[in-house]
């Protein structure tokens, strides 16, 4: 009887060392590794949305606005209601400007055109006076403007140019504030024509 405890005994010590002998290695399984995504140095910018909205047309000035003070350049200050019962064209320019100087002999055929009429002629720069008084005024000794020139503050220019950052822009304004016309750029032998098409246009 007393051998049955030992052959137990036995039988166990060999079970737990069968498994170390049997040729079979146990390991632990490694954590696979992914490598982090790096950004691309250069990332290239989202594309641009095509269905941006235009700005509306500007249809009118407002009364607040054709009584602001405009800072005259050469001459004394005014305000665009001043000139109440006229038909007003305003240039916006600039003196840095290639296309509005090339402009102004063709402008300046038309103003002549119009002397005597009840026509305005307002030129007025999207400059600051405190930075380019020196270049506006050089600029005025270059060329033959005969317009009414003035400096165009921010939120004057910001209202006429209405969401257009390109000069020169031409805007032509009847006698009761109403936009007839505005567009921008110089068309060379073209914009006077334009020019005196939209006045005609008031003047009927």
């Amino acid at each position: 009887m007393k051998r049955l405890p030992l052959l137990l005994l036995f039988l166990a010590v060999m079970a737990t060392t069968a498994a170390p002998q049997s040729g079979r290695r146990i390991t632990n399984p490694q954590p696979t590794y992914t490598a982090p995504i790096q950004p691309p140095v250069n990332p290239e910018p989202p594309p641009r949305s095509t269905n941006a909205a235009a700005p509306a047309p500007l249809t009118f000035v407002p009364e607040s606005l054709r009584d602001r003070q405009i800072k005259g350049v050469q001459k004394e200050n005014f305000r665009l209601s001043d000139f109440h019962g006229k038909v007003i064209v305003i240039n916006l320019w600039a003196s840095w400007c290639g296309p509005c100087r090339r402009e102004i002999p063709e402008y300046e055929k038309v103003r002549k055109d119009y002397e005597g009429r009840a026509v305005e002629f307002v030129a007025l720069t999207t400059e600051d006076p405190g930075e380019a008084s020196d270049a506006v005024n050089k600029f005025l000794r270059q060329v033959t403007f005969g317009f009414r020139v003035g400096w165009a503050d921010r939120e004057l220019a910001r209202f006429l140019m209405n969401g257009r950052g390109a000069i020169p822009q031409t805007i032509v304004i009847d006698s009761d504030g109403r936009v007839v016309k505005q567009w921008s750029g110089y068309s060379p032998g073209r914009s006077g024509d334009r020019l005196r098409d939209a006045i005609d246009q008031v003047l009927r």
